[in-house]
């Protein structure tokens, strides 16, 4: 059974034992996580998400993407150049499970980015 989830803006088409990179979660290596936005799952498709269905998945490490480097050269007149490098932050997760029904009710941590910002 294959599932498609959805986390840090991006879509995952994930089975079981899968390892995947995705956006930086708040969980230590070792935690076990769940994603709640399960687009698809099977031959259930959700509108938008399949109600009740969850990917469960283990924190492998967090680890650092490559390097991106930016350089910008300004033309004629001007002599400046500039750069700027950028390594993005990435959980590494192994898929174990995927549920169809019930995974509202297993009390796995919520696989979440980052915390929300208090409204001021």
């Amino acid at each position: 059974m294959f599932a498609v989830l959805k986390t840090g803006g991006k879509q995952y088409k994930v089975t079981a034992g899968d390892v995947l990179r995705v956006e930086k979660l708040l969980a230590e290596a070792g935690e076990t996580v769940q994603f709640n936005e399960i687009l698809m799952v099977g031959d259930t498709i959700g509108a938008p998400t399949v109600p009740g269905a969850a990917v469960q998945a283990t924190v492998i490490d967090q680890i650092k993407a490559e390097k991106v480097i930016n350089f910008v050269r300004r033309r004629r007149k001007h002599s400046s150049k500039r750069t700027k490098g950028h390594r993005q932050k990435l959980t590494l997760v192994r898929i174990t499970e995927i549920l169809a029904k019930g995974g509202e009710a297993t009390g796995v941590k919520p696989a979440i980015g980052r915390l929300p910002v208090a409204a001021e």
